[in-house]
Protein backbone atom coordinates (compact mmCIF):
# COMPACT_ATOMS: atom_id res chain seq x y z
CA UNK A 1 0.00 0.00 0.00
CA UNK A 2 1.06 3.58 -0.59
CA UNK A 3 1.95 5.46 2.59
CA UNK A 4 -0.78 7.26 4.52
CA UNK A 5 1.07 9.17 7.24
CA UNK A 6 0.65 12.09 9.59
CA UNK A 7 3.69 14.33 10.08
CA UNK A 8 3.38 16.35 13.30
CA UNK A 9 5.05 19.74 12.91
CA UNK A 10 3.44 21.46 15.90
CA UNK A 11 1.13 20.33 18.69
CA UNK A 12 0.95 23.23 21.15
CA UNK A 13 -2.04 25.42 21.98
CA UNK A 14 -2.52 29.19 21.79
CA UNK A 15 0.58 29.91 23.88
CA UNK A 16 3.60 28.33 22.13
CA UNK A 17 6.35 27.17 24.48
CA UNK A 18 10.00 26.21 24.13
CA UNK A 19 8.84 22.61 23.92
CA UNK A 20 6.03 22.96 21.38
CA UNK A 21 5.20 24.86 18.20
CA UNK A 22 1.66 25.95 17.35
CA UNK A 23 -0.72 23.60 15.58
CA UNK A 24 0.37 22.29 12.17
CA UNK A 25 0.46 18.90 10.47
CA UNK A 26 1.23 17.49 7.04
CA UNK A 27 -0.81 14.53 5.82
CA UNK A 28 0.80 12.25 3.23
CA UNK A 29 -1.76 10.19 1.31
CA UNK A 30 -1.67 8.48 -2.08
CA UNK A 31 1.47 10.37 -3.07
CA UNK A 32 -0.01 13.79 -2.16
CA UNK A 33 0.85 16.17 0.67
CA UNK A 34 -1.73 18.30 2.49
CA UNK A 35 -1.02 20.71 5.32
CA UNK A 36 -3.66 21.04 8.03
CA UNK A 37 -3.39 24.27 10.02
CA UNK A 38 -0.38 26.50 9.64
CA UNK A 39 0.78 27.92 12.94
CA UNK A 40 3.62 30.33 13.52
CA UNK A 41 6.97 28.98 12.30
CA UNK A 42 5.50 26.58 9.75
CA UNK A 43 8.26 27.18 7.22
CA UNK A 44 10.89 26.48 9.89
CA UNK A 45 9.26 23.18 10.79
CA UNK A 46 8.96 22.18 7.15
CA UNK A 47 12.67 22.80 6.69
CA UNK A 48 13.43 20.63 9.71
CA UNK A 49 11.37 17.78 8.33
CA UNK A 50 12.02 15.60 5.31
CA UNK A 51 8.94 16.94 3.53
CA UNK A 52 9.41 18.30 0.01
CA UNK A 53 8.03 21.85 -0.23
CA UNK A 54 7.11 21.58 -3.88
CA UNK A 55 4.79 18.60 -3.28
CA UNK A 56 2.59 20.55 -0.87
CA UNK A 57 -0.38 21.75 -2.92
CA UNK A 58 -3.27 22.28 -0.48
CA UNK A 59 -3.41 23.93 2.96
CA UNK A 60 -6.51 23.45 5.12
CA UNK A 61 -7.10 25.95 7.95
CA UNK A 62 -9.51 25.01 10.74
CA UNK A 63 -10.17 28.51 12.13
CA UNK A 64 -8.68 31.97 12.44
CA UNK A 65 -7.09 31.90 15.88
CA UNK A 66 -3.45 32.84 15.38
CA UNK A 67 -1.94 29.57 16.56
CA UNK A 68 -3.60 27.90 13.57
CA UNK A 69 -2.96 30.40 10.77
CA UNK A 70 -0.21 32.91 11.64
CA UNK A 71 2.32 30.85 9.68
CA UNK A 72 0.40 31.05 6.42
CA UNK A 73 1.83 34.26 4.96
CA UNK A 74 5.34 33.14 5.94
CA UNK A 75 5.05 29.84 4.15
CA UNK A 76 3.56 31.55 1.07
CA UNK A 77 6.57 33.89 1.03
CA UNK A 78 9.04 31.02 1.47
CA UNK A 79 7.49 29.13 -1.43
CA UNK A 80 7.94 32.20 -3.62
CA UNK A 81 11.58 32.64 -2.61
CA UNK A 82 12.21 28.98 -3.44
CA UNK A 83 10.91 29.49 -6.98
CA UNK A 84 7.55 27.76 -6.70
CA UNK A 85 5.50 27.76 -9.90
CA UNK A 86 2.55 25.47 -9.17
CA UNK A 87 -0.73 26.79 -7.71
CA UNK A 88 -1.20 26.71 -3.94
CA UNK A 89 -4.78 26.09 -2.77
CA UNK A 90 -5.94 27.51 0.57
CA UNK A 91 -9.10 26.01 2.13
CA UNK A 92 -10.38 27.96 5.13
CA UNK A 93 -13.38 29.71 6.69
CA UNK A 94 -14.51 32.54 4.43
CA UNK A 95 -13.45 35.18 6.97
CA UNK A 96 -9.81 34.52 6.10
CA UNK A 97 -10.13 35.54 2.44
CA UNK A 98 -10.11 39.36 2.77
CA UNK A 99 -7.25 39.24 5.29
CA UNK A 100 -5.18 36.93 3.09
CA UNK A 101 -5.81 39.01 -0.02
CA UNK A 102 -4.78 42.18 1.85
CA UNK A 103 -1.54 40.55 3.00
CA UNK A 104 -0.73 39.29 -0.47
CA UNK A 105 -1.37 42.73 -1.95
CA UNK A 106 0.65 44.52 0.75
CA UNK A 107 3.68 42.25 0.81
CA UNK A 108 3.69 40.84 -2.73
CA UNK A 109 2.49 43.62 -5.01
CA UNK A 110 5.13 42.32 -7.40
CA UNK A 111 4.86 38.91 -9.03
CA UNK A 112 4.87 36.21 -6.34
CA UNK A 113 5.78 33.67 -9.01
CA UNK A 114 2.81 31.37 -8.53
CA UNK A 115 -0.94 31.57 -7.98
CA UNK A 116 -2.67 31.36 -4.59
CA UNK A 117 -6.29 30.22 -4.87
CA UNK A 118 -8.70 30.57 -1.93
CA UNK A 119 -11.55 28.10 -1.35
CA UNK A 120 -14.07 29.10 1.37
CA UNK A 121 -15.15 26.36 3.78
CA UNK A 122 -18.64 26.37 5.26
CA UNK A 123 -17.99 25.56 8.93
CA UNK A 124 -21.66 24.72 9.56
CA UNK A 125 -21.85 21.76 7.16
CA UNK A 126 -20.08 18.49 6.49
CA UNK A 127 -19.16 18.83 2.83
CA UNK A 128 -16.55 17.50 0.45
CA UNK A 129 -14.11 20.42 0.08
CA UNK A 130 -11.58 18.61 -2.11
CA UNK A 131 -11.76 15.48 -4.23
CA UNK A 132 -9.65 13.71 -6.82
CA UNK A 133 -9.53 10.20 -8.26
CA UNK A 134 -8.05 8.66 -5.11
CA UNK A 135 -9.38 10.51 -2.05
CA UNK A 136 -11.82 13.02 -0.58
CA UNK A 137 -11.42 15.73 2.06
CA UNK A 138 -14.56 16.61 4.03
CA UNK A 139 -15.17 19.46 6.42
CA UNK A 140 -16.33 18.58 9.96
CA UNK A 141 -18.34 21.27 11.83
CA UNK A 142 -16.84 21.87 15.27
CA UNK A 143 -17.88 24.01 18.25
CA UNK A 144 -15.34 26.66 19.20
CA UNK A 145 -15.42 30.37 20.09
CA UNK A 146 -15.36 31.24 16.40
CA UNK A 147 -16.30 29.38 13.19
CA UNK A 148 -14.19 26.22 13.13
CA UNK A 149 -13.96 23.14 10.94
CA UNK A 150 -12.16 19.86 11.26
CA UNK A 151 -11.21 17.77 8.23
CA UNK A 152 -11.76 14.14 7.30
CA UNK A 153 -9.42 12.66 4.70
CA UNK A 154 -10.64 9.37 3.28
CA UNK A 155 -9.27 7.11 0.57
CA UNK A 156 -11.58 6.01 -2.20
CA UNK A 157 -12.10 2.25 -2.64
CA UNK A 158 -9.60 0.48 -4.82
CA UNK A 159 -10.12 -2.51 -7.12
CA UNK A 160 -9.29 -6.04 -6.00
CA UNK A 161 -5.84 -7.48 -6.64
CA UNK A 162 -5.27 -9.98 -9.42
CA UNK A 163 -3.94 -13.39 -8.39
CA UNK A 164 -1.05 -13.84 -10.78
CA UNK A 165 -0.77 -17.53 -9.93
CA UNK A 166 -4.33 -18.14 -11.12
CA UNK A 167 -3.77 -16.24 -14.35
CA UNK A 168 -0.70 -18.33 -15.05
CA UNK A 169 -2.40 -21.60 -14.13
CA UNK A 170 -5.42 -21.01 -16.39
CA UNK A 171 -3.38 -19.18 -19.04
CA UNK A 172 -5.69 -16.18 -18.90
CA UNK A 173 -4.51 -13.42 -21.26
CA UNK A 174 -3.32 -10.11 -19.78
CA UNK A 175 -5.99 -8.36 -21.86
CA UNK A 176 -8.62 -9.72 -19.43
CA UNK A 177 -7.11 -8.22 -16.27
CA UNK A 178 -9.22 -5.05 -16.28
CA UNK A 179 -12.41 -7.05 -16.84
CA UNK A 180 -11.57 -9.36 -13.95
CA UNK A 181 -10.75 -6.43 -11.64
CA UNK A 182 -14.14 -4.94 -12.57
CA UNK A 183 -15.89 -8.07 -11.30
CA UNK A 184 -16.05 -10.49 -14.21
CA UNK A 185 -15.04 -14.14 -14.20
CA UNK A 186 -13.38 -15.91 -17.11
CA UNK A 187 -14.50 -18.77 -19.37
CA UNK A 188 -11.76 -21.16 -20.51
CA UNK A 189 -11.63 -22.44 -24.10
CA UNK A 190 -13.18 -25.76 -22.95
CA UNK A 191 -16.18 -23.91 -21.50
CA UNK A 192 -15.13 -24.09 -17.85
CA UNK A 193 -16.11 -20.91 -15.99
CA UNK A 194 -13.67 -19.52 -13.41
CA UNK A 195 -15.54 -17.22 -10.99
CA UNK A 196 -14.21 -13.77 -10.22
CA UNK A 197 -13.61 -14.61 -6.55
CA UNK A 198 -11.02 -17.25 -7.46
CA UNK A 199 -9.02 -14.83 -9.58
CA UNK A 200 -8.58 -11.95 -7.13
CA UNK A 201 -7.80 -11.11 -3.53
CA UNK A 202 -9.72 -8.36 -1.69
CA UNK A 203 -8.59 -4.74 -2.07
CA UNK A 204 -6.75 -2.98 0.73
CA UNK A 205 -9.05 -1.63 3.47
CA UNK A 206 -10.04 2.00 3.09
CA UNK A 207 -8.02 4.23 5.41
CA UNK A 208 -9.17 7.55 6.85
CA UNK A 209 -7.90 10.34 9.08
CA UNK A 210 -10.01 12.82 11.04
CA UNK A 211 -8.47 16.07 12.30
CA UNK A 212 -10.61 17.63 15.01
CA UNK A 213 -9.07 20.93 15.91
CA UNK A 214 -10.20 23.31 18.67
CA UNK A 215 -13.61 22.24 19.92
CA UNK A 216 -15.48 21.63 23.09
CA UNK A 217 -16.73 18.10 23.69
CA UNK A 218 -19.43 17.21 21.16
CA UNK A 219 -21.38 14.10 22.22
CA UNK A 220 -22.50 13.43 18.63
CA UNK A 221 -19.20 14.14 16.88
CA UNK A 222 -18.47 10.43 16.60
CA UNK A 223 -21.37 10.03 14.16
CA UNK A 224 -19.52 12.18 11.60
CA UNK A 225 -16.29 10.16 11.80
CA UNK A 226 -17.58 6.62 12.39
CA UNK A 227 -14.94 3.88 12.00
CA UNK A 228 -12.16 6.37 11.23
CA UNK A 229 -8.73 4.72 11.09
CA UNK A 230 -6.93 7.48 13.01
CA UNK A 231 -8.42 10.40 14.93
CA UNK A 232 -6.58 13.52 16.03
CA UNK A 233 -8.61 15.31 18.68
CA UNK A 234 -7.55 18.32 20.69
CA UNK A 235 -6.83 17.55 24.36
CA UNK A 236 -6.08 20.92 25.88
CA UNK A 237 -6.85 20.03 29.50
CA UNK A 238 -6.78 17.27 32.07
CA UNK A 239 -9.93 16.32 33.99
CA UNK A 240 -9.34 18.81 36.79
CA UNK A 241 -9.87 21.62 34.26
CA UNK A 242 -13.09 20.34 32.72
CA UNK A 243 -14.82 23.62 33.69
CA UNK A 244 -12.18 25.59 31.81
CA UNK A 245 -12.62 23.30 28.81
CA UNK A 246 -16.33 24.04 28.73
CA UNK A 247 -15.81 27.79 29.27
CA UNK A 248 -13.19 28.21 26.56
CA UNK A 249 -14.66 25.69 24.10
CA UNK A 250 -11.88 23.15 24.42
CA UNK A 251 -11.76 19.46 25.38
CA UNK A 252 -10.09 17.30 27.97
CA UNK A 253 -8.01 14.26 27.03
CA UNK A 254 -10.68 12.03 28.53
CA UNK A 255 -13.37 13.66 26.38
CA UNK A 256 -11.20 13.17 23.28
CA UNK A 257 -10.87 9.51 24.19
CA UNK A 258 -14.64 9.21 24.56
CA UNK A 259 -15.08 10.52 21.02
CA UNK A 260 -12.55 7.95 19.75
CA UNK A 261 -14.30 5.14 21.62
CA UNK A 262 -17.76 6.12 20.37
CA UNK A 263 -16.46 6.47 16.81
CA UNK A 264 -14.80 3.03 16.89
CA UNK A 265 -11.56 4.72 15.83
CA UNK A 266 -8.43 2.69 15.21
CA UNK A 267 -6.14 5.03 17.17
CA UNK A 268 -6.29 8.41 18.87
CA UNK A 269 -3.66 11.15 18.60
CA UNK A 270 -3.70 13.78 21.34
CA UNK A 271 -2.49 17.35 20.89
CA UNK A 272 -3.09 21.08 21.40
CA UNK A 273 -1.77 20.88 24.94
CA UNK A 274 -2.19 23.75 27.35
CA UNK A 275 1.12 25.40 28.26
CA UNK A 276 0.35 24.66 31.92
CA UNK A 277 1.58 21.06 31.41
CA UNK A 278 5.33 20.49 31.45
CA UNK A 279 4.64 16.77 31.15
CA UNK A 280 1.64 15.67 29.07
CA UNK A 281 1.72 12.15 30.51
CA UNK A 282 -1.23 13.08 32.72
CA UNK A 283 -3.28 13.68 29.56
CA UNK A 284 -2.19 10.38 28.03
CA UNK A 285 -3.01 8.41 31.17
CA UNK A 286 -6.48 9.93 31.42
CA UNK A 287 -7.17 9.17 27.76
CA UNK A 288 -5.95 5.58 28.03
CA UNK A 289 -8.43 4.87 30.82
CA UNK A 290 -11.17 5.35 28.22
CA UNK A 291 -9.43 4.46 24.94
CA UNK A 292 -6.35 2.31 25.22
CA UNK A 293 -4.88 2.99 21.78
CA UNK A 294 -4.13 6.65 22.54
CA UNK A 295 -0.86 8.46 21.78
CA UNK A 296 0.73 11.81 22.57
CA UNK A 297 1.94 13.81 19.58
CA UNK A 298 5.26 15.64 19.57
CA UNK A 299 7.08 17.68 16.95
CA UNK A 300 8.57 15.55 14.17
CA UNK A 301 6.57 12.47 15.15
CA UNK A 302 5.25 10.48 12.20
CA UNK A 303 2.19 8.25 12.58
CA UNK A 304 0.93 5.69 10.09
CA UNK A 305 -2.83 5.93 9.60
Amino acid sequence: MEPFRIHILGCGSALPTIRHFSAMQVVECRGKLFMIDCGEGAQIQLRRSSIAFERLSHIFISHLHGDHCFGLIGIISTFGLLGRRSTLHIHAPKELQPMLEAQLKMFFNYDLGYEVLFHPVDTTRQDIVFEDHSLTVESIPLEHRMPCSGYLIREKPTLPHIRRDMLDMYEIPVSQINNIKAGQGYTLPDGTFIPHEQLVTPPHPIRSYAYCSDTRYMPNLHERIKDVSTLYHESTYANDKVDSAEKYYHSTAQQAAQVALSANAGKLLLGHYSARYNDETILLNEAKKVFKNSFLTNEMDVFDV
